[in-house]
């Protein structure tokens, strides 16, 4: 689906995250709504070789895994119609080019019930493209993500944002994946010894 193809005809457009999207967009945006897709689990199947790690050390970013069984949470985003060349322009080459995203048109649901459901654009990272990783234990793919560093900064601080997201944001959701995989890599360094740039570097 092309940048074009998706704006064409639009006044605005949604677009879902449920990764580092939600805490750093870093397009222009109208609006910001908290919410769920079905029929997707997030799971930290995806490699990254620019953002969070590099072509030695691979990091672990999250991905969309279908699950007719399974919701996931994050934030969708109202683009404009004067800002969405643009966005999609940054998106494409922040989440395809460089992240190995393709993209999809899904259902979202905003978790406030005021607000109706929405078509949203989602970015996702399928097994047939060459830097997905896949499944693996969660002390596996801790300790991947523990030594893991790219342009963007460390793969523990895009864990340990996406978890709190979850936790300020949705604290009624149970992540299990994401939980027990913030889990392990705490268990990997003594407390209080995760370097303040693995927690706040952009």
């Amino acid at each position: 689906m092309k940048p074009r193809d998706i704006v064409n005809g639009k006044n605005s457009l949604w677009i879902f995250g449920y990764g580092s999207l939600v805490w750093k967009p870093d397009f222009a945006y109208k609006k910001r709504i908290v919410g769920c897709i079905k029929g997707y689990k997030r799971r930290f199947w995806h490699g990254d070789d620019f953002h969070r790690g590099d072509k030695e050390k691979p990091g672990r970013v999250v991905t969309l895994v279908e699950d007719q069984e399974a919701s996931t949470w994050g934030v969708a985003y109202e683009v404009p119609e004067s800002h969405m060349e643009e966005s999609l322009q940054y998106l494409n080459i922040r989440e395809v080019m460089l992240g190995g995203y393709t993209t999809k048109m899904v259902e979202f649901f905003p978790k406030e019930k005021s607000h109706g459901p929405l078509l949203a654009l989602v970015y996702i990272a399928t097994s047939d493209n060459p830097i997905y990783l896949g499944p693996a234990s969660d002390m596996e793919i801790a300790a991947q993500i523990a030594i893991s560093s790219g342009k963007t900064g460390h793969n523990i601080e895009y864990l340990l944002r996406l978890a709190e997201f979850m936790r300020l944001c949705c604290p009624e959701v149970e992540d299990e994946h994401l939980f027990s995989i913030e889990a392990a890599v705490l268990k990997i360094f003594p407390q209080g010894e995760i370097t303040p740039s693995a927690k706040t570097s952009l």
